[in-house]
This record gives structure tokens, C-alpha cells and sequence, in this order.
């Protein structure tokens, strides 16, 4: 069957979105994509910093309440029904539910072709691009780097402490085509 949706899930900068464009430049057809932060983004203000939506604490620690969920299922569901439209679809999440998390997408997307990927990065690595991008809160890589993987199992997985995100998109990539010649 061909995949459908790549789900690739990891700790914040851990290198996701890098290989979320590659995998967009290497895949035959065009590949939508949709990420955490995107949707946190389109969040209203209001829910930045409320209990009732999405709060960051000092520490890098996340906290989500109800009207966050809410919009969240809704988001997760709208996703799947684009790609039960046809388009395919990438998604860059951090799971910091673990299991529970990944299975709001499994409900979300069953009956579609899933290819889950764990993206993995060594902490102090990823805390370091932290630090470079500068728009994140200080501990949230090192807080995210393990717990968004505990209990899961991926289809593939990669690891962004010593791989360029284009060859992590050319793994991802390879089990999508079947291994077909992907653009160098």
C-alpha cells in the first residue's frame, strides 16, 4: 500500500522540521506539512499562556488544558481528512503524552497508511540548537529528548546528533518508495 501520511515524532529541536523540507524536496508528488508549532501558532493569544490552553513553563515543561485539546482533536481529524482527500500529508508532532498521544493520531488516521518515524537527537546536541534558534524556552529540548519516545515503536527511526536532516529524509524517504532512486 502507499503511505498516505508520515508521522515523525520528537523532541523539540531535534531537527523535525529540517527533515520534514527535505522529505518535501525528495518525495515523488507534492507532500503537505503540518507541524506542532504550526499549530500552536494558530492558536488564538488567548490560549498562549492560559490554563485553558497552552502554558510553557520556565523549565521548558508544557502544560496543555481543555480548550487546547479540544482544538487539538479538531486539528488532528481536519489533517486526516486531507489525506483521505488524497494529499499527502507529514507531520511533525512531539508526543509528550508518549503513547497516549500517538494514539489521538492512530484514531485520527485509521484506515489510512501510516509510516510512523521517531526522530531521535542526543540532548545536550539538541539543546545546543536551542540555544541557536532562540525562540524556545531553555530546557524544553533536554526535557523533550526522551520522555516523547518512552513506550513507542516507529517503523523508522533516525537520529539528528550526527545526520544532515537530507539523509534522514532519503531513510524516511526510502521506506515510503519502496527504495526507489531518490534525487541527490
Amino acid at each position: 500500500m502507499t503511505t498516505q501520511v508520515i508521522v515523525l515524532n520528537g523532541g523539540s529541536s531535534s531537527g523535525k522540521s529540517g527533515i520534514v523540507r527535505c522529505l518535501q524536496e525528495v518525495l515523488p508528488g507534492p507532500w503537505m506539512a503540518f507541524g506542532a508549532d504550526s499549530f500552536v501558532e494558530a492558536l488564538p493569544a488567548k490560549l498562549r499562556g492560559s490554563e485553558g490552553g497552552i502554558t510553557f513553563a520556565a523549565d521548558g515543561g508544557v502544560s496543555v488544558g481543555a480548550e487546547f485539546r479540544a482544538l487539538d482533536a479538531a486539528w488532528t481529524e481536519g489533517i486526516a481528512a486531507m489525506a483521505r482527500a488524497g494529499a499527502g500529508i507529514i507531520v511533525d508532532d512531539v508526543f509528550l503524552g508518549g503513547a497516549a498521544s500517538r494514539q489521538r493520531w492512530e484514531k485520527a488516521l485509521a484506515g489510512l497508511t501510516v509510516l510512523w518515524v521517531g526522530v531521535r537527537c542526543d540532548a545536550e546536541v539538541a539543546a545546543g540548537r536551542e540555544i541557536a534558534r532562540g525562540d524556545r524556552v531553555k530546557g524544553m529540548a533536554v526535557s523533550q529528548a526522551l520522555v516523547v519516545h518512552e513506550g513507542l515503536g516507529y517503523d523508522v527511526e533516525v537520529d539528528t546528533t550526527h545526520t544532515e536532516s537530507l539523509e534522514c529524509a532519503r531513510v524516511i524517504a526510502a521506506h515510503v518508495t519502496g527504495a526507489l532512486a531518490l534525487p541527490e
